[in-house]
């Protein structure tokens, strides 16, 4: 599956991508839809604000193939265009194990679900007045309206999850309390606690972090900025608090970082949208100091350069000496990550605050408490969160009952050629549409900035898409070397071999090629270059070659009946 379907394998939840862009398709947008909520549970969200690994795994991103699907943007549309609820039904009895969860972000949230489906009693605690987490306070609306938000958490919630909300665990309650009163205690309450510069300055009225400038602006309490304003950071928050700037009144925004372009961990969509509403990105620069007496004046910077590659692979940053330079500033974002606060907790924590957790990355070394997304991992991507929320209610639910609810499994079914065209490998990639003129999104402030796929866009964008779940075989003891299928297949997809190499699953990941029929032993359809035409199966004289559509699929089991 890693091989041949490699979208879904770059998906933390492991979303099963060329069955929901298939179905989108073909115009079944609630089919569409709930294969997306059956893996990553937020589909109308992560539509809009997904880091997209997926699609950097994406074979139409190849080289010599072009730009890599627009899977993030079909999510969305899935959202948009479906006209079911959202919404679960519980696919367990009710049991009397009971559970609480430490923050209502995506981790929180993700646990949540899959626990009260499987029917135990949740209760989920946020600090906060509402649930959401960094979705509701850290991702400005212009980028995620509150309503589509709002729609699939209480769909989440729907399931019969207790939410209590504006409770502190350490000062409303202990984590002492709560482990001895629920079965199990899950934290997953995110990294609130903002990560610093360490230079002098950095104290000076009309310094703020990103974080608290996101929170600001969710409380509608944001301070005036001034005309300029530097952001330092290179994430989506740094981005976010940048744009947010101009729709505030600044005239002159930049946001500044150590490292090139390329480095940069936001997805191009993001860098593109920034320049165009007219923020300049400043590259290879490091901040060495912050400027002002009363308040912030400007910030002193030094010049960086690459200097070869550290132990991991990544580039290195060196400062030069005697560069510095000044940027004049009335108002200096810090954007440069966040940490998780430390919990009064009865085991011990490493130096970062958060737990320590046993080697399967759930449990703690308390009993009964687990931890999960960015409280345990630090930083991460809303699809990592909801993917390591779901891991840890499927330790939690295999421990407080020593069955296992959720299997992960394969399934093979025979299925036909697909109607694709050679000529869809040329469409250009549909770009998600926006606010135009720029001006406009800037004083609507709030406006969310991309406006969605039309349907006819959003079925170009599906043509795109190889399928790759859908898997062709050559049945050797029925082909009759015609080459027919060499003759037509529009890539070199088709090889004469003397030599197959497999992996432990199965997938073939490598061939010796040959010329010579005397040495042919196969004739082998290359899945990793096949574009899924079908031109193969219609010109074989002898019907010999198979499509399989093998999907990865999660199986709930409940008192020995399967749900899939």
């Amino acid at each position: 599956m890693d091989v041949n379907v490699p979208c879904q394998a770059g998906c933390p939840a492991a979303t099963n991508i060329p069955a929901y862009i298939r179905c989108l398709f073909e115009h079944r947008y609630d089919e569409s839809y709930q294969i997306n909520r059956t893996a990553n549970l937020l589909p109308g969200v992560l539509g809009r604000i997904c880091s997209r690994p997926c699609e950097d795994r994406c074979r139409h991103g190849e080289p010599e193939l072009g730009k890599p699907v627009n899977i993030c943007h079909i999510k969305r549309a899935a959202a948009d265009f479906r006209s079911a609820p959202a919404g679960l039904e519980r696919v367990s009895p009710s049991m009397e194990k009971t559970i609480a969860i430490v923050g209502a972000g995506p981790a929180g949230l993700a646990a949540a679900h899959d626990l009260a489906a499987i029917g135990m009693k949740v209760t989920l605690l946020e600090a906060f007045d509402e649930p959401g987490g960094m979705l509701k306070y850290g991702i400005p609306r212009f980028r995620l309206p509150r309503d589509v938000l709002k729609a699939e958490i209480e769909a989440i919630l729907e399931l019969g999850i207790t939410l209590k909300t504006g409770c502190r665990v350490g000062s409303d309650i202990s984590l002492r309390e709560l482990l001895d009163r629920y079965d199990a205690v899950l934290l997953a309450a995110g990294c609130y606690v903002p990560g610093g510069l360490g230079v002098p300055g950095e104290e000076l009225p009309g310094v703020l972090t990103g974080l608290d400038m996101m929170m600001d602006l969710e409380a509608l309490r944001l301070p005036e900025l001034g005309r300029r304003v530097l952001v330092l950071g290179a994430g989506f928050t740094a981005f976010d608090c940048a744009r947010t700037a101009l729709r505030s009144g600044a005239e002159d925004v930049a946001i500044c970082i150590r490292r090139t372009e390329e480095d940069f961990t936001v997805t191009e969509d993001e860098i593109f949208q920034a320049k165009k509403e007219g923020i300049r990105i400043l590259t290879l620069m490091t901040s060495s100091r912050i400027l002002g007496r009363d308040r912030v004046e400007g910030v002193e910077f030094l010049r960086t350069r690459p200097a070869g590659f550290g132990p991991d692979g990544r580039r290195r940053i060196e400062a030069i000496e005697g560069s510095g330079f000044v940027l004049p500033a009335d108002t200096v974002v810090v954007a440069v990550g966040q940490k998780p606060a430390p919990f009064p907790f009865p085991g011990d924590g490493n130096r970062d605050g958060r737990l320590e957790v046993s080697t399967d990355q759930v449990r703690t070394s308390v009993s009964g408490l687990y931890v999960a997304g960015d409280y345990k991992t630090g930083p991460s991507t809303v699809i990592q969160a909801i993917a390591g929320g779901r891991e840890a209610a499927e330790r939690i639910a295999e421990d407080l009952t020593g069955r296992v609810f959720r299997r992960t499994c394969v399934r093979q079914e025979d299925t036909n050629a697909t109607d694709r065209q050679r000529s869809w490998d040329y469409l250009p990639r549909q770009e998600m549409p926006t606010v135009e003129p720029v001006g406009a999104r800037l004083e609507g402030g709030s406006m969310e900035v991309e406006t969605g796929f039309s349907g006819e866009q959003a079925s170009e964008e599906a043509k795109r898409c190889y399928l790759c779940y859908l898997h062709y075989e050559i049945d050797m003891n029925r082909c009759i070397y015609c080459r027919y299928c060499i003759d037509v297949a529009p890539r070199d997809c088709i090889k004469l071999v003397s030599r197959i190499q497999l992996n432990d699953d199965g997938a073939v990941i490598g061939l010796e090629e040959t010329a010579d029929w005397r040495e042919v032993n196969a004739v082998v359809i290359d899945n990793s270059r096949c574009i899924r035409c079908g031109e193969c199966v219609r010109v074989c004289p002898v019907d010999c070659i198979s499509v399989t559509r093998v999907e990865r699929v999660e199986r709930i089991h409940e008192e020995g009946a399967n749900h899939a």
